[in-house]
């Protein structure tokens, strides 16, 4: 039995998926009896539910009895200063917890899911491969950092005994709930946003990241990580291609790193009469404007036949999806 953290999340709900898809018996955590709406709920009604969160150890320890596998997904995404704390908490002490009761309890092995952010960003448009090392820049943002200190963790229950997995996909690409993750992205173009930046970064299908964890679980595999990145695209190319499978108009403002640096700002002087979360902050204006890119050779060397769904086609599935459902989203 599988056991999955971040279950009612993007990434950890097409996990469920391909695991229950595949026949194999999964159990997973849930803070809310909301499940998310993108995934049938036939898939969700075959597995086993139990309340809890990655910070409740005692939920963890009772949740984990039988299971053989662990898949780590639970994790925090934030940009804003003020969620740095929880999103730290969650991200670090979280996997933490997991290491700890996957030691104590004899796991067979964990597949952590971190994220090309923990490798850290090249500016200067070198290609990151699993071998680069981890070095402190500006670039980095707080939820890089945080998802560094989760894999300290991870490497320390290795050097324990624990047999241990790490996936870094890149930023995830789907169908799902638009007004959340990356999936914000897909609403973002709908909306037709004007602005475009010179940034690029990495993209990959989300059911190839799914596909990858359950195809990595089956095999013995210890101490290695895994980049999952189908290609690498600007974020004008990016936005361009999802507007044109919405019909709606591209982005044509090119946004500088001026003009982006002034936006940040009137957005955190809105926050402060609004109340409302910025809808950009300095970090991801940072992330915007960045150029780097990532290699796959890897995991395609490591998994025989797997291969990743060109960016066009994900775009083109996830806006006939959200079309299809706009009144559930």
């Amino acid at each position: 039995m599988v056991f999955v953290t971040g279950g009612t999340g993007f990434l950890g709900a097409y996990i469920i998926k391909e695991l229950v898809i595949k026949g194999i018996p999964v159990r997973a955590i849930r803070r809310r009896n909301h499940l998310p709406s993108f995934i049938p709920a036939s898939i969700f009604n075959r597995v086993d539910w139990r309340d809890g969160d990655v910070l409740d150890i005692v939920g963890l320890e009772e949740s984990i009895e039988g299971i053989d596998t662990i898949v780590h997904s639970a994790a925090k995404v934030s940009f804003h200063d003020n969620e740095r704390r929880d999103m730290f908490r969650v991200n670090i002490q979280g996997t933490a917890n997991i290491v700890n009761l996957a030691l104590e309890k004899n796991i067979r092995q964990l597949i952590h899911v971190s994220s090309v952010a923990a490798i850290g960003r090249k500016n200067n448009g070198t290609i990151v491969t699993e071998d680069k090392k981890w070095e402190d820049d500006k670039v980095n943002t707080s939820y890089a950092i945080s998802k560094y200190q989760a894999e300290m963790e991870v490497w320390r229950g290795m050097g324990e005994g624990l047999q241990t997995v790490i996936v870094n996909p890149s930023t995830i690409l789907g169908y799902g709930d638009w007004n959340s993750s990356s999936c914000a992205i897909f609403k973002t173009a709908y909306t037709e946003f004007p602005w475009y930046t010179s940034g690029v970064n990495g993209f990959v299908d989300v059911e190839d990241v799914a596909k990858a964890i359950v195809l990595l679980s089956e095999k013995n595999i210890s101490g290695e990580r895994f980049i999952l990145n189908a290609d690498n695209w600007s974020f004008q190319q990016l936005l361009t291609t999802i507007a044109s499978g919405f019909g709606k108009k591209p982005p044509t403002r090119h946004a500088t790193p001026i003009l982006g640096g002034m936006a940040w700002r009137v957005e955190k002087l809105k926050k402060l009469f609004s109340g409302k979360l910025p809808l950009l902050t300095r970090e991801s204006a940072r992330v915007a404007q960045s150029r780097t890119f990532f290699d796959n050779e890897k995991i395609l060397r490591t998994l025989p036949g797997f291969a990743f769904t060109p960016l066009q086609q994900t775009i083109s599935k996830a806006c006939e999806n959200y079309l299809r459902n706009l009144q559930n989203i």
